[in-house]
Protein backbone atom coordinates (compact mmCIF):
# COMPACT_ATOMS: atom_id res chain seq x y z
CA UNK A 1 0.00 0.00 0.00
CA UNK A 2 1.37 3.31 -0.89
CA UNK A 3 1.75 5.59 2.22
CA UNK A 4 1.80 9.36 1.23
CA UNK A 5 3.79 12.15 3.30
CA UNK A 6 1.33 14.65 2.02
CA UNK A 7 -2.71 15.15 1.62
CA UNK A 8 -2.57 18.50 -0.72
CA UNK A 9 -0.42 20.80 -3.07
CA UNK A 10 0.32 22.79 0.22
CA UNK A 11 1.60 20.07 2.12
CA UNK A 12 3.68 18.85 -0.52
CA UNK A 13 5.35 22.31 -0.67
CA UNK A 14 6.07 22.28 2.44
CA UNK A 15 7.95 19.08 2.98
CA UNK A 16 9.90 20.23 -0.60
CA UNK A 17 11.13 23.35 1.27
CA UNK A 18 11.94 21.34 4.16
CA UNK A 19 14.09 18.97 2.02
CA UNK A 20 15.69 22.40 0.76
CA UNK A 21 16.44 23.56 4.14
CA UNK A 22 17.89 20.43 5.08
CA UNK A 23 20.38 20.52 2.30
CA UNK A 24 20.93 23.96 2.43
CA UNK A 25 22.11 23.42 6.04
CA UNK A 26 24.26 19.78 5.33
CA UNK A 27 26.11 22.01 2.35
CA UNK A 28 26.77 24.90 4.74
CA UNK A 29 28.50 22.29 7.26
CA UNK A 30 30.75 20.71 4.44
CA UNK A 31 31.17 23.70 2.93
CA UNK A 32 32.35 25.28 6.53
CA UNK A 33 34.59 21.93 7.23
CA UNK A 34 36.27 22.12 3.72
CA UNK A 35 37.61 25.96 4.83
CA UNK A 36 38.47 25.02 7.50
CA UNK A 37 40.56 22.18 6.62
CA UNK A 38 42.08 24.47 4.13
CA UNK A 39 40.62 22.24 1.24
CA UNK A 40 38.75 25.20 -0.56
CA UNK A 41 40.43 28.85 -0.56
CA UNK A 42 38.53 32.42 0.43
CA UNK A 43 38.01 32.67 -2.97
CA UNK A 44 36.33 30.04 -3.60
CA UNK A 45 34.61 29.50 0.04
CA UNK A 46 33.10 33.13 0.30
CA UNK A 47 30.53 33.36 -2.93
CA UNK A 48 29.11 29.57 -2.64
CA UNK A 49 29.09 30.73 1.41
CA UNK A 50 27.23 34.26 0.53
CA UNK A 51 25.15 32.24 -1.91
CA UNK A 52 23.61 29.62 1.12
CA UNK A 53 22.74 32.01 3.25
CA UNK A 54 21.03 33.73 0.76
CA UNK A 55 19.49 30.39 -0.23
CA UNK A 56 18.51 30.38 3.50
CA UNK A 57 17.50 33.74 4.17
CA UNK A 58 14.98 33.61 1.22
CA UNK A 59 13.52 30.08 2.14
CA UNK A 60 13.27 30.44 6.23
CA UNK A 61 11.31 33.40 5.68
CA UNK A 62 8.79 31.34 3.29
CA UNK A 63 8.86 28.57 6.58
CA UNK A 64 8.05 31.51 8.81
CA UNK A 65 5.42 30.13 11.19
CA UNK A 66 5.74 26.67 9.63
CA UNK A 67 8.83 25.39 12.10
CA UNK A 68 9.71 26.65 15.82
CA UNK A 69 13.25 27.58 15.45
CA UNK A 70 16.10 26.23 12.95
CA UNK A 71 17.57 24.64 15.91
CA UNK A 72 14.50 23.16 16.19
CA UNK A 73 14.56 21.18 12.73
CA UNK A 74 18.00 20.58 13.11
CA UNK A 75 17.25 18.39 16.42
CA UNK A 76 13.80 16.80 15.31
CA UNK A 77 16.01 15.79 11.89
CA UNK A 78 19.18 14.83 13.58
CA UNK A 79 21.39 17.01 12.16
CA UNK A 80 24.98 17.29 13.70
CA UNK A 81 25.73 20.41 12.16
CA UNK A 82 26.90 23.06 14.79
CA UNK A 83 29.11 24.97 12.07
CA UNK A 84 26.46 25.40 9.44
CA UNK A 85 23.85 26.51 12.68
CA UNK A 86 26.71 29.12 13.30
CA UNK A 87 27.12 30.77 10.12
CA UNK A 88 23.20 30.39 9.38
CA UNK A 89 22.10 31.83 11.96
CA UNK A 90 24.66 33.47 14.68
CA UNK A 91 26.92 35.15 12.03
CA UNK A 92 25.02 35.78 8.94
CA UNK A 93 27.83 36.43 6.96
CA UNK A 94 31.02 33.89 5.71
CA UNK A 95 34.65 33.63 7.88
CA UNK A 96 36.19 35.15 5.39
CA UNK A 97 33.93 38.96 5.98
CA UNK A 98 34.39 37.73 9.90
CA UNK A 99 37.99 37.83 9.44
CA UNK A 100 37.73 41.32 7.36
CA UNK A 101 35.99 43.18 10.00
CA UNK A 102 38.56 41.97 12.55
CA UNK A 103 40.97 43.35 10.72
CA UNK A 104 38.68 46.79 10.38
CA UNK A 105 38.69 46.66 14.47
CA UNK A 106 42.11 46.89 14.64
CA UNK A 107 41.76 50.29 12.66
CA UNK A 108 39.29 51.69 14.55
CA UNK A 109 36.62 50.60 12.32
CA UNK A 110 33.68 48.50 14.24
CA UNK A 111 33.65 45.25 13.23
CA UNK A 112 30.32 44.79 14.04
CA UNK A 113 29.38 47.21 11.13
CA UNK A 114 31.25 45.79 9.15
CA UNK A 115 28.96 42.69 9.35
CA UNK A 116 26.03 45.06 9.60
CA UNK A 117 26.71 46.50 6.16
CA UNK A 118 27.04 43.04 4.39
CA UNK A 119 23.81 41.94 6.09
CA UNK A 120 21.89 45.17 4.81
CA UNK A 121 24.00 43.99 1.51
CA UNK A 122 22.33 40.39 1.52
CA UNK A 123 18.94 41.86 2.62
CA UNK A 124 18.95 44.33 -0.03
CA UNK A 125 19.70 41.82 -2.94
CA UNK A 126 17.42 39.45 -2.04
CA UNK A 127 14.46 41.71 -1.47
CA UNK A 128 14.88 42.33 -5.12
CA UNK A 129 15.26 38.33 -6.05
CA UNK A 130 11.97 37.68 -3.93
CA UNK A 131 10.27 40.59 -6.51
CA UNK A 132 9.53 43.10 -3.38
CA UNK A 133 10.06 46.33 -5.54
CA UNK A 134 7.58 48.57 -4.01
CA UNK A 135 8.96 51.82 -2.82
CA UNK A 136 7.71 51.04 1.03
CA UNK A 137 9.79 47.38 0.70
CA UNK A 138 13.11 48.77 -0.67
CA UNK A 139 13.24 52.42 0.70
CA UNK A 140 13.70 51.06 4.12
CA UNK A 141 16.64 48.41 3.69
CA UNK A 142 18.64 51.18 1.31
CA UNK A 143 18.25 53.73 4.06
CA UNK A 144 19.87 51.51 6.46
CA UNK A 145 22.47 50.06 4.01
CA UNK A 146 23.46 53.78 3.42
CA UNK A 147 23.79 54.35 7.14
CA UNK A 148 25.82 51.74 7.84
CA UNK A 149 27.80 52.45 5.27
CA UNK A 150 28.68 56.38 6.42
CA UNK A 151 29.31 54.63 9.99
CA UNK A 152 33.17 53.35 8.68
CA UNK A 153 35.79 55.53 8.93
CA UNK A 154 37.75 53.47 6.40
CA UNK A 155 35.05 54.26 3.42
CA UNK A 156 35.52 57.82 1.37
CA UNK A 157 32.90 60.30 1.24
CA UNK A 158 33.04 59.45 -2.78
CA UNK A 159 33.13 55.81 -2.35
CA UNK A 160 31.23 53.83 -4.85
CA UNK A 161 28.08 52.78 -2.54
CA UNK A 162 27.75 55.79 -0.40
CA UNK A 163 27.23 57.67 -3.83
CA UNK A 164 24.94 54.98 -5.14
CA UNK A 165 22.64 54.47 -2.28
CA UNK A 166 22.22 58.68 -1.84
CA UNK A 167 21.07 58.57 -5.33
CA UNK A 168 18.87 55.46 -5.22
CA UNK A 169 17.34 56.43 -2.10
CA UNK A 170 16.54 60.43 -3.49
CA UNK A 171 15.26 58.72 -6.28
CA UNK A 172 12.44 56.46 -4.06
CA UNK A 173 11.76 59.48 -2.09
CA UNK A 174 10.26 60.98 -4.70
CA UNK A 175 7.88 58.45 -5.71
CA UNK A 176 4.94 57.29 -3.52
CA UNK A 177 4.83 54.70 -0.82
CA UNK A 178 2.94 51.94 -3.40
CA UNK A 179 4.94 52.76 -6.33
CA UNK A 180 6.77 49.97 -7.56
CA UNK A 181 10.10 50.24 -9.17
CA UNK A 182 9.80 48.85 -12.90
CA UNK A 183 11.93 45.51 -14.30
CA UNK A 184 14.68 47.77 -15.72
CA UNK A 185 14.72 49.79 -12.43
CA UNK A 186 15.27 46.50 -10.34
CA UNK A 187 17.52 45.43 -12.64
CA UNK A 188 19.71 48.26 -12.39
CA UNK A 189 19.44 48.56 -8.53
CA UNK A 190 20.58 45.00 -8.11
CA UNK A 191 23.65 45.81 -10.29
CA UNK A 192 24.27 48.36 -8.63
CA UNK A 193 24.17 46.65 -5.16
CA UNK A 194 26.12 43.93 -6.37
CA UNK A 195 29.09 46.23 -7.69
CA UNK A 196 28.99 48.40 -4.05
CA UNK A 197 29.44 45.32 -2.36
CA UNK A 198 32.65 44.22 -4.66
CA UNK A 199 33.79 47.47 -3.99
CA UNK A 200 32.86 47.20 0.09
CA UNK A 201 34.40 43.98 0.23
CA UNK A 202 37.94 45.53 -1.66
CA UNK A 203 37.82 48.84 0.62
CA UNK A 204 38.41 46.42 3.60
CA UNK A 205 41.61 45.76 4.74
CA UNK A 206 43.10 42.44 3.54
CA UNK A 207 43.13 39.82 7.03
CA UNK A 208 45.88 37.71 5.68
CA UNK A 209 43.45 34.96 4.79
Amino acid sequence: MEVKLWNDKREREMYDNFADLYAIIKATEKLEKAYVRDIISSSQYEPECLKLIGQFKTLTSSLAGTIPSIERFADIYKMDCPAALNRLISSGVPATVEHRAAAASSMNTSAATVAECVQHFITAMDTLKLNMVAVDQVHPILYDLSASLNKLNILLPDFEGKVKMKEWISRLSNMGAADELTEQQSRQLHFDLESSYNSFMAALPNSGT
